[in-house]
């Protein structure tokens, strides 16, 4: 018995005497961000795919869905350039920062 009592001591005292622990810096709430960003891109290439449905490369009209000229890019620069890196940035609130 005393031999286990020293031993779970020592392992304290060890774990004790490291340094600063690194934690993660990203939290849960920073992967639902990346989760609707990774949706919102996702939804804006597909919308874009849409604009190519004519059978004939060469047509005008190819590229003449709405979905595929205006929607899809303002949605993938959403995703790409506010939606990403607010996911990276955001902080909780309870976080203290020293």
């Amino acid at each position: 018995m005393a031999k286990q009592r020293t031993f779970i001591a020592t392992a304290r005292a060890r774990q004790q005497s490291r340094g600063p622990q690194w934690n993660f810096p990203l939290s849960k709430t920073n992967f639902v961000y990346f989760g609707i960003a990774m949706a919102v891109i996702l939804i804006g290439f597909a919308l874009m795919a849409t604009g190519m449905s004519s059978h004939e490369a060469t047509t005008p009209e190819k590229w003449g869905n709405p979905m595929a000229l205006t929607i899809s890019p303002i949605l993938l620069v959403i995703g790409f350039c506010v939606l990403v890196p607010y996911a990276i940035m955001k902080r909780d609130k309870t976080e203290t920062t020293p």
